[in-house]
């Protein structure tokens, strides 16, 4: 799939906030991104996932100003980085994977020395803290040195820094890296309460699992976009279909099903399992259990399942790395 052949169009009703269209950065010789397009919506979550040296926190730099483009256009609020007017950059907040906090000062301070360098007012400041501090479960904690909190509060006080002025729109590189696993659902789940909120959100992560958290994700490997879409469509494109689970009292011979007519693929990852992918979970699953019980087979459950985001992530980054090794063939011959 070639980037520029991606979906790059916002839903209807809503206006991009931050575009890229043919955007490539090259080092010394080598492509960090090549030809990404792509567009986020206003009150929404992208998030860009792909292992380290994807090109995630190229792309992340490119849109908050920091590196210029070797080619393609990049806009955020409708202007160029480059060219940011103060009013919009006082709209935008980065928050870098690597963040310094001020260990001798106390969550409150942190937040209130990044409140003074935007300009926020000592009248207004209070509430801005208060605010940002809330947002991320930190108020209780307001007093405590940074140096006394966990990892994972301090990655939330960094958020809470890089909000206090109240952007609307957030880039946030890495923001669960190094954080305990069960920290991760709390930090995703104060990002979307800020995207609730009415704000958009670039998200980077490693972490494919955390496609499920965004409402588009965009799949970085070796520079290159290999997928946009909406969580459940990606698991459509890479499966076909809808996947069941269908789970029996007995072994289940797959072909059983083979012939069911909205079934496209049968996999059997036990003998009393089948992991089924249909054309149509609703019509599917009464048809799907005429056919057991039709054969005497007692079943326990056919339910919904979700394949994992490495499974969908392992399969798209394979696709395509065949397509472009045909394609070099091809053009080679």
């Amino acid at each position: 799939m070639h980037s520029a052949a991606l979906v790059t169009t916002t839903p209807a009703g809503t206006d991009p906030v931050i575009a890229l269209s043919g955007v490539a950065r090259r080092f010394n010789g080598l492509w960090a991104v090549r030809d990404v397009s792509m567009v986020v919506p206003a009150g929404s979550i992208l998030g860009l996932i792909g292992p380290s040296g994807s090109g995630k926190t190229t792309t992340v730099r490119m849109l908050t100003g920091t590196l210029r483009p070797t080619h393609g256009e990049v806009r955020v609020l409708g202007e160029d980085p480059q060219r940011f007017s103060v009013r919009t950059r006082e709209r935008i907040a980065y928050m870098p994977q690597l963040f310094s906090l001020y260990p001798d000062l106390t969550a409150r301070e942190n937040v209130g020395f990044v409140a003074a360098l935007y300009g926020i007012s000592w009248f207004g400041r209070g509430s801005r803290i208060q605010r940002a501090l809330t947002l991320v479960d930190l108020w209780e904690a307001r007093n405590r040195r940074a140096s006394d909190l966990s990892g994972g509060m301090q990655r939330r006080l960094e958020l809470a820094c890089a909000i206090v002025h109240d952007p609307q729109v957030l880039f946030i590189d890495e923001p669960t890296a190094g954080v305990d696993p069960m920290l991760r659902r709390a930090i995703w789940d104060e990002l979307r309460g800020m995207r609730d909120e009415g704000r958009t959100l670039l998200v980077t992560t490693q972490y494919v699992a955390e496609a499920e958290y965004c409402d588009r994700v965009a799949l970085l490997a070796d520079g290159h976009l290999i997928a946009l879409d909406a969580p459940a469509q990606l698991r459509r494109s890479v499966y076909g279909g809808d996947v069941l689970q269908v789970v029996a009292e007995q072994p289940i011979d797959p072909q059983l099903v083979a012939d069911v007519a909205e079934v496209i693929a049968v996999q059997q990852p036990e003998a009393r399992r089948l992991i089924v992918t249909a054309t149509q979970a609703g019509t599917a699953t009464p048809r799907l259990s005429e056919a057991f019980r039709a054969a005497g087979v007692e079943l326990v459950s056919i339910e919904e399942y979700q394949p994992s985001f490495d499974d969908v992530f392992t399969e798209l980054v394979r696709r395509q790395r065949a397509a472009r090794e045909e394609a070099e063939a091809s053009a080679d011959g």
